[in-house]
């Protein structure tokens, strides 16, 4: 089969989950003698179109901003939309698989698949519904109404998760979907040797509001005062970060607290949650989780958030690879102590667990489908 993955942008030029599965899956459907495309906006320098690991990369325009503001971008959801078209009208491919969100390219690869007689899936890895006006009040209409525009677009629906799944139906999606997660590439894994740098609590994500980083720094002080010498690592970028690292020196936790940035490579982050003992995951906007599914891989127990819209929390068996808790600094902090004291006797269901998600089974599941189609 000819496949295009579509999304604004590529692993491993930009680091996120839906261009870590795109991927992943990619480099796997082209080993079992698939022809495999991704489309996104251009983050190298050279040629418009790569060949990486025998996937072709296709930078269909220079790259914009993600985020305007701490938010998403709507100028670049567009921009991206409007450049896509063109670039997928180039060639003909037997699936058009298109990641639901920023929902613009959803209706550029609707298009094209029409007009090159290809199949379109979309892939949805979190349903915003509701949400919409929490994030941009009044005129969170507009977007409530382009995802819900969205799922009219093809029969062919696969979620990431079963909360994705819930959350489609809940906004009146009747057909089937078919729920494919997302994976770990858990023998890599395996490989990685442990950072020289040492930690006891680690985060890996992107600094954004919904992740409540700043919650995991105040829980810090409440640690501290059980353990004097309690180490943290945080990485990842974006617009939170300057205000992050401006909270910790407020509460006096330069020496306890490192923020080591975005990471160009993602062994890297693998390296220091090995040289960890627990991930704190509080965020209560996840399409997924694939940092906590490697976190642990790793062997370490995973401290995320009871929030209805954090699907990591569906991952979690309380007590066996990891813990919930309420979104407060103080009851993150209770689970961070209670994962620190539990986390040797936990290790190894972790790693157990994680097995199931390795992205051979996920890949074999699309391929059916695709198939199928």
């Amino acid at each position: 089969m000819k496949i295009a993955y579509v999304y604004d942008a590529i692993h491993p030029y930009v680091i996120g989950g839906v261009q870590k599965r795109n991927w992943e899956v990619a480099t796997r459907l082209t080993r079992n003698g698939h022809d495999v495309h991704l489309f996104g906006m251009k983050h190298w320098e050279g040629e418009d179109i790569l060949v990486r690991e025998g996937v072709y990369l296709h930078g269909v325009c220079p790259p914009k901003e993600l985020f305007d503001g701490g938010k998403r971008s709507t100028r670049e959801a567009v921009y991206i939309g409007y450049r896509m078209l063109p670039a997928l009208l180039k060639e003909r491919f037997d699936v058009v698989d298109v990641a639901n969100f920023p929902y613009f390219p959803c209706f550029s690869a609707k298009v094209a698949s029409l007009a090159r007689k290809s199949c379109l899936f979309t892939t949805w890895h979190e349903v915003w519904g509701d949400y919409w006006h929490e994030y941009l009040g009044t005129k969170g209409i507009v977007g409530k109404a382009v995802e819900r525009a969205t799922t009219y677009l093809t029969a062919n629906v696969i979620a990431v998760s079963d909360m994705t799944k819930r959350d489609l139906e809940k906004i009146g999606v009747t057909k089937e979907i078919k729920m494919i997660p997302n994976g770990i590439d858990y023998p890599s894994i395996q490989s990685i040797r442990p950072s020289d740098e040492p930690s006891d609590i680690i985060f890996a994500g992107r600094l954004i509001k919904e992740k409540n980083v700043d919650l995991l720094i105040k829980a810090m002080t409440l640690v501290k005062k059980e353990f004097s010498n309690i180490r943290c690592i945080i990485i990842g970028g974006g617009p939170e970060k300057d205000s992050l690292e401006e909270l910790a020196r407020d509460l006096n936790l330069c020496e306890a607290m490192t923020f080591k940035g975005l990471l160009s490579d993602p062994d890297d982050v693998i390296a220091y949650m090995k040289a960890s003992k627990i991930f704190v995951l509080p965020s209560v906007r996840e399409g997924f989780g694939i940092v906590a599914l490697e976190a642990n891989a790793c062997g370490l127990p995973v401290v995320t958030v009871d929030h209805p819209q954090n699907a990591t929390r569906d991952l979690i068996t309380e007590g066996q690879n990891g813990f919930l808790c309420q979104l407060s600094a103080e009851d993150i902090a209770r689970n961070i102590l209670t994962a620190l004291d539990s986390r040797e006797e936990m290790r190894e269901m972790c790693m157990e667990f994680s097995k199931s998600f390795d992205w051979g089974e996920i890949v074999q599941s699309l391929e059916q489908v695709y198939i199928a189609r």
